[in-house]
This record gives structure tokens, C-alpha cells and sequence, in this order.
């Protein structure tokens, strides 16, 4: 049975690196690291305490709210949903992307407080 989940997991690996475009691999590090900021912050929520809360808070939901942005720029900008996506931009997606980012940070820094 491992053999098997080891072999379905190296075919994953290899057409994922044949096939993805370098655009979404950096999308997909992007997501990477924001989902591992979010566990350590909710790891050192666990662990250490939520003393200022309002701080945790606002960084879990900077966390949340980049990662659905970001799964969002990465759907529109993937060619397979080309024609879901037909009026849509490459590069308009990008500024929807940085224009949501800029007012998530907004609403998180006045969070803060």
C-alpha cells in the first residue's frame, strides 16, 4: 500500500513540475508560506497565549483573507480556465489582486487598532 501512495505521489510531483507554468508554481509558493505564517500563528496562539488578541486576530485574518486572494489570482490566471475567464486579463487580475490586498492591509491595520 505505501508503495502504491509513493508512486501516486512521485506522478504527482513530476507532472506537476512538466506541466505548471512558472507563473503558478510562484502562486503556489506564494500560498505556501502564507499557509505556513497562519499555522505558526495559530501555533503560537496555542502555545504562548492570545494576550493581545486583537493582534493575533488581525494576523490570522491577513493570513485568511491573502490566501483566498491568492487562490483567486491564481484560478483566473491558470490558461485552463481560459475560457471562464475570457474578458479577464493576466495583468488585470494582477491589479484586482493588489487592489484587494491594499484594502484587506487596510482593514487589518485598523483592526490592530
Amino acid at each position: 500500500m505505501s508503495n502504491s501512495v509513493f508512486s501516486v505521489i512521485s506522478r504527482f510531483v513530476e507532472e506537476y513540475r512538466s506541466s505548471t507554468p512558472n507563473k503558478l508554481k510562484m502562486i503556489d509558493a506564494y500560498l505556501l508560506y502564507i499557509l505556513l505564517t497562519g499555522v505558526f500563528q495559530f501555533l503560537y496562539c496555542v502555545l504562548v497565549g492570545t494576550f493581545p488578541f486583537n493582534s493575533f486576530l488581525s494576523g490570522f485574518i491577513s493570513c485568511v483573507g491573502s490566501f483566498i486572494l491568492a487562490v483567486c489570482l491564481r484560478i483566473q490566471i491558470n490558461p485552463q480556465n481560459k475560457r471562464d475567464f475570457l474578458t479577464v486579463s493576466p495583468e488585470r487580475a494582477f491589479a484586482d489582486f493588489l487592489f484587494a490586498h491594499t484594502v484587506l492591509h487596510l482593514v487589518v491595520v485598523n483592526f490592530v487598532g
